[in-house]
């Protein structure tokens, strides 16, 4: 019986331990997932052309037939996309067009404005426009710059669905280019209907050009955009060494729009579990600047990536390490140096002594922040190795005076005097960490009015060695 309880004692341990294990491994998912970056919402406006010319034939019927009935079978497509919301503009379908002198060259509107669950209210819309006016493409670009909400983490996309130019002089690319630069929409995708290959040209600067020639071409581009616009792609950046491995890693990357200067995203360079650089998701869209954080930085521009292929980014990185030491047991608390490129006066880091830092292979001129300051020019930085430097143990000076004063103590070499430091003048004692060398403190009593009660001592630092200075 006893034996019973034992068994049955040992399987329920058993089974709270498996339960226990599961838990963890739960939670521990769930608390990765967690502090995964949330996906910024996408929001795409289309802007539809709704001028005199969409009553063009094309294959099957009138353009803005054709036109009606593909984006309405896209837009059924979107209903249950998560993270997505949609609007509607329409331009040339207000103002009957006259003549080229009598055209209104503001017939554009916000049609449906961005909200939830919009969708049908986009379509009937859309099957509501005749076409009537002329083909301000330049003008309605640029009032899409109020049609989005201010967002600070969304991705706003413009699709223009055009099939004719810029009628009314306005300069398209410019207003692209401006609603880019200001970090308003990404590069916008401009779907040609049965355009001419010289006015296609003509889009080039605008966005993303795609030519619908035919009604079966214009239902796969718009399949294309769609998916373009909706999904990440994936990239890694591999981190190159001297020898062109990618080896160097566990660096912060900040990825910024090379258009607009906006900041995009910031990775810490992983290398994963198989030993490659992580692979990273991402927008591909923008074109990219990368600034890798290393000292001094590295920086990769003009990058861009294919939509739903993995692209590998290289960027030459090689670190070596940098350690700084004393000798001996060390009187300082915290002593820090100042690291410059070789012969450039630029503060590249400021590295805290007894530790390591990693720096970009080359030469680094050094300025240790000690009394006297102590500078090491030519330090050799080399591939995955640590050059060290290290200054001599320092020793203390106690300063003694018996009253306030001014005064200051020197190093004294080859018959030189170099301030090192400035005494406190109502200090009646101060203690000083200094290096290795011969000193001269000079004094004079804050209440004598006459420089012949200046006091001079000298005296010397040894390692590890305190010695006491009296000034009186």
């Amino acid at each position: 019986m006893k034996r019973l309880e034992v068994r049955g004692w040992m399987l329920e341990i058993g089974r709270l331990l498996l339960v226990s294990c599961f838990l963890f491994l739960t939670s521990f998912s769930f608390a990765q997932e967690a502090q995964k970056k949330p996906q910024p919402l996408t929001r795409i406006l289309f802007v539809f052309d709704g001028s005199q010319s969409m009553f063009g034939q094309w294959q099957s019927g009138m353009k803005i037939d054709v036109a009606k009935k593909l984006l309405n079978e896209l837009l059924d497509s979107l209903q249950t996309v998560p993270n997505l919301e949609l609007a509607l503009r329409c331009y040339g379908h207000q103002s009957q067009y006259v003549s080229s002198t009598q055209r209104d060259c503001k017939d554009t509107k916000l049609e449906v404005p961005f909200y939830k669950n919009n969708i049908t209210a986009i379509k009937n819309k859309i099957s509501s426009i005749t076409p009537k006016g002329t083909t301000p493409i330049a003008y309605s670009l640029e009032q899409t710059g109020n049609d989005f909400p201010k967002c600070d983490d969304c991705r706003n996309i413009i699709i223009l669905i055009t099939d004719g130019i810029e009628e009314c002089d306005g300069d398209p690319c410019a207003v692209s280019a401006a609603l880019q630069k200001n970090g308003i929409i990404l590069k916008p995708f401009v779907i040609g209907v049965g355009l001419d290959e010289d006015i296609m040209k003509q889009f080039d600067c605008v966005g993303n050009y795609y030519d619908a020639s035919n009604e079966k071409t214009f239902k796969t581009v718009l399949n294309v955009v769609i998916s373009q616009a909706l999904n990440n792609t994936t990239a890694q950046v591999n981190l190159l060494d001297i020898y062109s491995k990618p080896t160097e890693t566990n660096v912060n990357m900040t990825f910024y729009d090379s258009f607009s200067g906006r900041m995009k995203y910031n990775f810490i360079h992983t290398i994963n579990n198989r030993g490659n650089p992580d692979t990273l998701i991402i927008d591909p869209l923008p074109t990219y600047k990368i600034v890798v954080h290393t000292i001094p930085e590295v920086m990769k521009d003009s990058i861009k990536l294919t939509p739903g292929k993995h692209t590998i980014i290289a960027i030459d990185a090689p670190q070596g390490d940098l350690e700084l030491k004393t000798g001996g047991a060390s009187e300082y608390k915290s002593l820090q140096c100042i690291v410059r490129k070789q012969g450039e006066m630029q503060t590249l880091n400021i590295q805290e002594f007894n530790q390591k830092e990693r720096y970009i292979i080359g030469k680094y001129d050094l300025e240790i922040l000690s009394l006297p300051r102590t500078y090491v020019n030519n330090v050799d930085i080399s591939q995955s190795k640590t050059t060290t430097v290290s200054i001599p143990q320092p020793g203390r000076a106690n300063i003694l005076k018996n009253t306030a004063g001014y005064g200051g103590v020197y190093l004294e070499d080859n018959n030189k005097l170099t301030l090192v430091y400035n005494l406190k003048i109502e200090n009646i004692q101060e203690n000083l960490v200094l290096q290795p060398g011969k000193y001269r403190a000079v004094f004079r009593p804050k209440n004598s009015k006459e420089s012949e009660y200046t006091i001079e001592k000298s005296f010397t630092i040894l390692s590890g060695s305190s010695e006491v200075v009296k000034l009186y």
